[in-house]
C-alpha cells in the first residue's frame, strides 16, 4: 500500500533521471556562457574577480558534467541488470523444462523398458501366449539382456524427444493463457490448452522419432521374425548393423522374406503416417487428461498444488503419480489399436513381406485369415493383445515421469538464486 508521507517526501527529492536534459546543455558550452554572464552581473570588474569567475565556471561545469555522466552510467547499469535478470528468467524457464523432462525420462524409460519389450513381442506374436510364459522364454533364450535389447536408442532419443516435447507443451500453454487470454480457472480452458500443446508437440516430434522407434522395433522383434522364417539366430546383430540393414533393405533377405523391404535412407521412415497419427492424437489426449485431472484435484492457477477436494482423499505428494498413471493408461488404451497396426505394418516391412495398408492390416487382425475367420470377440481380443502389460508399463513410466519431474522442478525452484552480479549477459 502506498504511503502519503513517502509521496510527500519524494516531491522535493532530485531523481537521477531528472538530470538527463542537463547533460547536453552543459557539454554544449551554453552553460559556460550563461554562468559567466550571471556572475559578472554580481561582481566587480577587477582582474581578480574575473579570474575567480573563470575558475568558478570551470569548476561548476566539471562538477555537473561528472555528476550527469555518473547518473547516466548508473541508469544504464540498472537497465542492463534488469535486462539480464529478465533474460535469465526466460532462460531459467526453458532450461528448467529440459532438465526436469530429461531426468524424469531417463529414469522412467529405464524402469519401464522391459514391459515395453514384452508389449512389442505380444503384439507381433502369431500365436496367443501369456505374459509370464513369454517372459520365461525370453529369460531362458536371451537372458536378462533380452528384456533390455535395443535400450540405448530409446533411452537417449525418448529423453531428448520428451525434453523438446515438454518445452513445446509448456511454451504453447503459456502463450495461450498469457498472450491469448485463455482462462486458468476453467476446466475446459486448462484441458484444451494442454491438448493443443500436446498435439503440437506430438506432431512436430513424430517426424524425427520415427527412425528411432523403427530401429527399436527391429531390435525387439529380431528373434520372433527369424523364428517365423525358420531361422535360428546365434548372436543378434547390434544397433548399428540393424540400421545399415534397414537402409540397405536387406532385412527381408536375411530373414527369409521376398525382398520387398524398403531401401534407402527413407526406409527409416517406414510407417511414418501411422506413427504421426498415433503421436499427435495420443499426446493431445494424454496432456488433456493430465491437466484436467490436476485441475480437478486442486492445482491452482499459479501451478502450485492446493488442497485436494473432499471426494479425493489423496496425499498431495502422490497426485502427480496418480494423474500421470491414469492419463497414460486411458489415453494408451484408446490409441492402442493404432499402435498395433503400426507395429504389424513395420514388422511386415522389416521382414520383406508384401505391403498391406492400414485398413487391410486392421481387418485381418479382427477377422483373421480367410480360411479360418475369427469371431468379433476373438478379433478384439487379438487387437488388444498385450494391453495388460502395456497398461502396467504406462502406470510405471508415466507415474514415475510426472513424480520425478515435479520433484526436480521443486528442487530447482528452491535453490538459492545467485546475485545479479553473477549473471552473464
Amino acid at each position: 500500500m502506498d504511503r502519503p508521507n513517502d509521496d510527500h517526501k519524494d516531491k522535493g527529492r532530485l531523481r537521477l533521471t531528472d538530470l538527463n536534459p542537463f547533460r547536453s546543455f552543459v557539454e554544449s558550452g551554453q552553460f559556460d556562457e550563461y554562468l559567466r554572464v550571471f556572475l559578472r552581473k554580481r561582481a566587480d570588474a577587477s582582474e581578480r574577480t574575473a579570474a575567480a569567475v573563470v575558475v568558478w565556471t570551470m569548476f561548476m561545469r566539471q562538477v555537473l558534467v561528472s555528476f550527469c555522466r555518473e547518473s547516466q552510467a548508473i541508469r544504464h547499469t540498472n537497465e542492463e541488470m534488469l535486462t539480464t535478470r529478465i533474460r535469465f528468467s526466460f532462460q531459467h524457464l526453458a532450461h528448467k523444462a529440459v532438465v526436469c523432462a530429461t531426468t524424469a525420462s531417463l529414469l522412467s524409460t529405464f524402469a519401464g523398458y522391459p514391459l515395453d519389450s514384452l508389449k512389442s513381442r505380444l503384439q507381433a506374436s502369431r500365436t496367443p501366449i501369456t505374459v509370464p510364459r513369454l517372459a520365461a522364454n525370453i529369460l531362458r533364450e536371451e537372458g536378462v539382456a533380452g528384456f533390455y535389447r535395443g535400450l540405448w536408442i530409446p533411452l537417449v532419443t525418448i529423453s531428448a524427444v520428451r525434453a523438446v516435447s515438454f518445452t513445446i507443451y509448456n511454451g504453447t500453454k503459456e502463450t495461450l493463457h498469457g498472450t491469448h487470454g485463455w482462462s486458468r480457472e476453467s476446466l475446459l480452458s486448462v484441458g484444451a490448452s494442454g491438448a493443443v500443446g500436446g498435439a503440437l508437440a506430438g506432431c512436430l516430434i513424430s517426424v524425427g522419432s520415427v527412425p528411432f522407434e523403427l530401429v527399436k522395433v527391429r531390435r525387439q522383434l529380431e528373434y520372433s521374425i527369424a523364428a517365423a522364417k525358420g531361422i535360428h539366430i546365434v548372436k543378434p546383430p547390434g544397433t548399428w548393423t540393424a540400421i545399415k540393414d534397414i537402409v540397405r533393405g536387406s532385412n527381408g533377405d536375411k530373414m527369409g522374406g521376398s525382398g520387398n523391404s524398403p531401401k534407402g535412407i527413407l526406409a527409416l521412415w517406414t510407417g511414418m503416417r501411422l506413427h504421426w497419427l498415433r503421436d499427435t492424437s495420443g499426446t493431445a489426449l494424454y496432456f488433456f487428461e493430465y491437466d484436467a485431472m490436476r485441475y480437478l484435484l486442486g492445482r491452482q492457477p499459479n501451478g502450485e498444488q492446493g488442497p485436494t477436494p473432499y471426494w479425493a482423499p489423496i496425499h498431495s505428494s502422490i497426485i502427480p503419480f496418480v494423474c500421470g498413471s491414469l492419463a497414460g493408461v486411458s489415453s494408451w488404451a484408446i490409441i492402442y489399436p493404432l499402435d498395433v497396426v503400426k507395429t504389424k505394418t513395420q514388422q511386415r516391412a522389416l521382414s520383406g513381406l508384401k505391403y498391406r495398408g492400414p485398413i487391410e492390416t486392421l481387418r485381418r487382425l479382427l477377422r483373421g485369415p480367410e480360411e479360418d475367420p475369427r469371431t468379433i470377440f476373438a478379433g478384439f481380443a487379438r487387437l488388444y493383445r498385450g494391453l495388460g502389460v502395456s497398461a502396467l508399463r504406462s502406470v510405471t513410466t508415466h507415474g514415475l515421469l510426472w513424480t520425478i519431474l515435479d520433484a526436480v522442478s521443486v528442487w530447482i525452484d528452491r535453490r538459492p538464486i545467485r546475485n545479479s552480479t553473477d549473471y552473464a549477459p
